[in-house]
């Protein structure tokens, strides 16, 4: 697929952690949208593992390490439509891994579109990403037990000092 080079897109979420499921939308994700604009959301509903500044941090340190010119993150509050429009996005990116994944999302970009007109556009993990959720790091990292193998590098060695202390 061609990137659409005037399209910005938004990749919102707490991650928290980001994970490798994560990084592989925003890789496949820079190749569809001219630009793409990681969004580091703080959502009021979650008891977040990580603080705001560790997820932003750790989320610019995992796409730095991509090399990617047309992706930037920046962390928001607030609804994410409003933060689309205000960085000029036209879409919103988001991971479907299941059924249950697609009703919750399908609900939330029909009133996106409904409020702002902004679409969304849904992508598949890669198969080896498809269970992987930054709820299940959390809870692993958490015990204390390795999760290198589903979070960028400097994701596991964050999480591994903060559980060491």
């Amino acid at each position: 697929m061609d990137r659409t080079t005037g399209t910005i897109a938004a990749y919102p979420g707490t991650f928290d952690p980001i994970t490798n499921g994560h990084v592989d939308l925003i890789r496949r994700g820079a190749g569809v949208f001219g630009e793409l604009v990681v969004a580091v959301g703080d959502n009021p509903e979650k008891t977040c593992l990580l603080s705001a500044a560790e997820r932003l941090d750790l989320a610019k340190a995992a796409v730095g390490e991509l090399g990617l010119p047309n992706v930037r993150v920046e962390r928001y509050g607030g609804l994410t439509v409003d933060f689309a429009r205000q960085i000029g996005a036209t879409v919103l990116l988001r991971g479907i891994r299941d059924p249950s994944d697609l009703h919750y999302e399908m609900r939330i970009a029909h009133t996106n579109r409904q409020m702002t007109g902004v679409e969304t556009a849904f992508m598949l993990p890669a198969p080896q990403w498809a269970f992987l959720s930054s709820e299940l790091v959390r809870q692993i990292a958490r015990q204390g037990r390795d999760v290198s193998a589903m979070v960028p590098a400097a994701v596991a060695a964050h999480l591994a000092r903060r559980e060491n202390r």
